[in-house]
């Protein structure tokens, strides 16, 4: 499997995780990344060419796969992005607390087998007042979906190094101790429903006596986005 993890993976990844539905989330959400940046599971970089050299001082791009590294890199010759590449999982994060302005996580939170750890740790590194960008695949709401998602996850978690597409994205971001400003919800197509179900939106962190005064429910956002009415994905 490490043959298949460091070389194969990666370019399975760069071919098939770039559409056009998904990138023009990239280039509506990643921009708004500021100051100090923290991305979780870089993977082929395909976010980099997104932030805003404007607004961004430095990019700590996370990704324990060297093969994905190698593609990321290629991906940091067309910005100008001061980038340091840290090759460590998100429940180890080797920074500070405080450090960073702005967490990205995007197609990250399914694969990340101590999830509840890798979120906390997130939120540890971030600044007051900081904000978390995801774009994650996740559990859907519609019951036939999710029945579709229980009976292919093992195939998910074998061709997608742990994907896990039944996690509840949104709850377990609430159970991290952040709270979910603005989200977005579509299938994306051209994939089927059962593997294609997308949250993206911003989250910041809760304050302690917050987190502290919460009773376990997860984050609460009612909102959707107008890519949501307009989902092609097909069954399963």
């Amino acid at each position: 499997m490490t043959f298949y993890r460091d070389r194969v993976y990666p370019h399975l990844v760069t071919m098939l995780g770039n559409p056009e539905p998904i990138r023009k989330i990239r280039e509506r959400l990643v921009p708004l990344a500021e100051g100090n940046v923290l991305e979780i599971g870089v993977g082929p970089g395909a976010n980099l060419v997104h932030y805003a050299t404007t607004r961004v001082s430095k990019v700590y791009a996370l990704e324990p796969n060297r093969g994905m590294i190698r593609h990321a890199e290629r991906q940091c010759r067309q910005t100008s992005l001061d980038v340091e590449f840290l090759d460590l999982p998100a429940q180890r994060i080797p920074l500070a607390d405080g450090t960073v302005d702005t967490v990205v996580s995007t197609f990250t939170l399914c694969t990340i087998r101590g999830v509840a750890e890798a979120i906390r740790e997130m939120g540890r590194v971030l600044k007051p007042g900081g904000q978390l960008i995801f774009f994650e695949l996740g559990l859907s709401p519609d019951p036939r979906v999710q029945r579709w998602q229980e009976r292919t996850e093992s195939f998910f978690k074998w061709a997608f190094e742990g994907c896990h597409v039944t996690r509840d994205i949104p709850s377990l971001i609430g159970k991290g101790g952040f709270t979910i400003e603005r989200m977005e919800t579509a299938y994306l197509s051209p994939f089927p429903k059962s593997g294609s179900y997308a949250f993206w939106g911003v989250a910041r962190p809760e304050a302690v006596n917050e987190r502290q005064d919460r009773s376990g429910n997860s984050a609460r956002c009612a909102c959707s986005g107008p890519l949501a009415s307009g989902s092609s994905g097909r069954y399963p």
